[in-house]
């Protein structure tokens, strides 16, 4: 499963020509892990595709269509936990030490909670422990692939396979509560721009987190380079 879960770290970051030449690679891959429902594989199957012969500047435009300019598919974890909470920056930073403490240093530019960076750091521990962690944020995972469901996006295969993977059953009414937030479309500036107006800072009561196990806090942020790029973590 560690593969799997680089192999979909991969397919999750910024289109180059690099990701394009691993995609039959990361297709082979997927392919032999027997933990991925075989219509999920379908769809895993689309997506490599689509990435090795598709247009690289297309490919490129969808993504940022998708996972930068559209906050309800934002691929930072916390962007979809809490608003903007005081105890983001330390959470960032609690999180931040658990990638180190396993031996994963992030490039000084990476935000801890980006999930290609997320399912590197899962792919270096243990299966279980793994799959456990994976469960945390299983109800964002499952909320984003309905979002990409509704745009007909192959990217929604990415999230339907780690929740298969993290062998949950989001809770109903989680995934509920997401998919009731604001999701316009990526054309629709003006109700974009809304979606990423700053919300206040909440400080005293009401303003902790409502984070799950150690997934706190939340920012917006960048895009990580494919294999074979230089890579923006590093380990002893």
């Amino acid at each position: 499963m560690n593969r799997t879960l680089k192999a979909l770290s991969a397919l999750l970051t910024y289109p180059t020509e690099e990701l394009r030449a691993a995609a039959a690679e990361i297709g082979l891959v997927l392919a032999q892990d027997r933990h991925l429902p075989a219509n999920v594989w379908t769809q895993l199957s689309k997506l490599t595709t689509e990435i090795a012969t598709g247009d690289l500047y297309d490919l490129q435009e969808r993504y940022v269509l998708l996972f930068d300019r559209t906050r309800s598919l934002s691929l930072h974890l916390f962007e979809h936990v809490h608003g903007e909470s005081r105890d983001r920056g330390q959470a960032m930073i609690d999180l931040k030490a658990q990638y180190e403490r396993a031996g994963l240093t992030p490039d000084a530019t990476e935000l801890p909670d980006f999930l290609p960076l997320f399912l590197e750091y899962l792919a270096t521990r243990p299966l279980k422990e793994a799959c456990e962690t994976l469960v945390q944020p299983a109800h964002i995972l499952a909320a984003l692939g309905e979002r990409l469901r509704k745009r007909k996006s192959a990217y929604e295969a990415v999230f339907r396979a780690l929740v298969a993977l993290s062998n949950a059953k989001p809770k109903d009414e989680e995934v509920s509560a997401l998919l009731q937030l604001p999701d316009p479309d990526a054309t629709d500036l003006a109700a974009l721009d809304a979606a990423w107006e700053d919300e206040p800072v909440n400080f005293g009561p009401g303003g902790g987190d409502n984070c799950k196990d150690g997934l706190i806090a939340r920012v917006r942020g960048g895009m990580r380079p494919a294999p074979g790029m230089p890579r923006p973590a590093t380990r002893p």
